[in-house]
């Protein structure tokens, strides 16, 4: 291989893995939406709700 392609190789490489990295270090601070689990809680049916 020569230095040309191992160049590319390596930038191509730690490119793709700052990407990643960057990314799911985004999803991971993400705060989780104030929304209900399940939508059976949110039913406005009576005999479909849940009751705990």
């Amino acid at each position: 291989m020569n230095a040309s392609a191992l160049v590319i190789m390596l930038i191509t490489l730690i490119s793709v893995t700052g990407i990643t990295i960057y990314f799911f270090s985004l999803v991971l601070r993400t705060p989780p939406k104030p929304e209900p689990d399940s939508y059976l809680n949110n039913d406005d049916e009576v005999e479909r709700q849940v009751h705990v």
